[in-house]
């Protein structure tokens, strides 16, 4: 109203000069800034101002309402009449403007959300997303996730104003109250509650504290309920796939557990039962190197007993992930020998030759943990070598890496198990297991961040390799 007495004021002094239409053309400038900036409102109530304007000022007789001729009558009712519909046509496209930039915002912030919701992430930081997310595009005080458990309604997250106690109790299932349900507008003080489901099932509801008024929130609400239930049993479902792989896994790992150790323990278990009963037996007549041959035998099978006893509480430790380095400088001959002296008269059967040249450097290693790499490649060896056969200890460097190899004259290992003799419990193609020995050994040896790999020998039986970290490399 004001811009159109501004333009009727500055156009006054040119009143001699322009027309009665050009003044009337001139007044639909208030009546489009009106509509722009008001609506239609306040349109009509620019176009009521510049009719004054108009009347009062360009229509003669000058200075007053009274409006002499038909022909300017006529010109009233036309400016009137084109200034409702061009108020009426500029306010219907600002509101179209208006809306067309509230759906791009309904649409960016629905996007957001999106990308929010599918992201794979754990059930409860995803419960987080959802109710944060929806209190900040819906802009209400509170919003609350409820799940059902053991046929009560549980909140499992909550954003903003949480719900008070009386509030969950007239949620509950059980109380037999009436509570709203759905996305049609209300106050800001009302509870309202949404279902989220997915395949037909309910998979939470949705507690807000008021609910959008605008149609196209509530139909964002519905987007979003559908988006957020979606990705919560899209969690669900892979939380209990995890939960089953990993069933599956402690079921497969507690079978291979008891097939490993029953082959382990049969055998020494077995010659350690022979051996007592002979030696408890009164009646039986024996040397005294037959009796020294059975304490010999027990002394070895108890010595294997005891190294799968340790296998064992090795194999828990990297279950339960506290395996821990201690490196140490040590020399790769102080790692053979105490292997060797581990090994004790087990070995006694066999020949071992050690080829650890002075030259090699030092290397830093776990000396418990590398030892026990060593000593488990011994003992697969002297379980698979033929009596009175050879071991092999070598060290050397292969391309500036400090090297051991354990090799024996046995039958070698067949082509179709080379790729998995190191995994656990793996059942070979020849009918047997695989023990633990070698599967701890590839997992010390990779704790150390080296590689432990099998080689074939070209007149029979099988090489094991280690590689082991330089002590030179390791202060580096």
């Amino acid at each position: 109203m004001v811009l159109a007495f501004a333009f009727g004021a500055a156009l006054l002094p040119l009143r001699s000069h322009v027309s009665v239409s050009t003044a009337a053309l001139v007044l639909v400038v208030p009546v489009v800034v009106g509509a722009v900036l008001g609506g239609f409102i306040a349109g009509a109530a620019s176009v009521l101002a510049g009719f004054l304007v108009y009347d009062y000022a360009f229509v003669p007789p000058y200075k007053t309402l009274t409006v002499g001729t038909a022909q300017n009558w006529t010109a009233l009712v036309v400016y009137v009449v084109v200034m409702l519909l061009v108020a009426r046509i500029v306010g219907d496209l600002e509101s179209s403007r208006d809306e067309a930039r509230h759906g791009r915002d309904v649409m960016r912030r629905l996007s957001e959300v999106s990308e929010l919701l599918v992201g794979d992430q754990p059930v409860d930081r995803l419960l987080e997303t959802i109710v944060s997310s929806a209190q900040k595009v819906f802009n209400v005080p509170g919003v609350s996730l409820l799940e059902l458990e053991e046929g009560r309604l549980v909140v499992v997250a909550s954003a903003g104003e949480a719900l008070t106690v009386e509030e969950l109790r007239h949620l509950d299932p059980q109380s037999g109250r009436p509570i709203r349900v759905g996305t049609t507008s209300g106050s800001s003080s009302d509870l309202r509650t949404v279902a989220l489901a997915s395949s037909g099932r309910a998979v939470g509801i949705l507690a807000m504290r008021g609910v959008p008024i605008e149609p196209t929130d509530s139909a964002l609400l519905n987007t979003f309920a559908n988006d957020a239930a979606l990705a919560l049993e899209r969690a669900q479902l892979r939380e209990q796939a995890l939960r089953s792989q990993l069933l599956e896994e402690a079921d497969r790992f507690r079978r291979g557990l008891l097939g490993a150790v029953s082959h382990d323990l049969r055998t020494p278990l077995a010659t350690i039962k022979v051996a007592s009963s002979t030696l408890s037996n009164r009646s039986a007549t024996l040397t005294s190197e037959d009796t020294a041959e059975l304490h010999r035998l027990i002394e070895i099978e108890s010595d294997r007993l005891t190294r799968l006893v340790t296998n064992l509480l090795d194999m828990t430790r990297i279950e339960a992930g506290v395996l821990t380095l201690v490196r140490v400088t040590t020399s790769v001959h102080d790692l053979v020998k105490e292997a060797l002296d581990a090994m004790g008269v087990t070995l006694n059967d066999l020949r071992t030759e050690v080829d650890v040249p002075d030259s090699l450097p030092d290397v830093s290693v776990d000396p418990v943990l590398m030892g026990q790499v060593l000593v488990n490649l011994l003992d697969n060896a002297q379980r698979h070598a033929p009596p009175q056969s050879v071991i092999t200890i070598t060290g050397e460097l292969r391309e500036d890496r400090v090297v051991l190899s354990v090799a024996d004259q046995g039958p070698g290992v067949p082509p179709g198990d080379q790729e998995t003799i190191f995994d656990r419990f793996t059942q070979l193609s020849t009918g047997g297991r695989a023990g633990l020995g070698l599967t701890i050994a590839k997992t010390f040896v990779e704790a150390h961040g080296e590689q432990v790999w099998y080689e074939e020998v070209s007149d029979g039986g099988a090489r094991f390799v280690v590689s082991l970290p330089s002590a030179a490399d390791a202060g580096a």
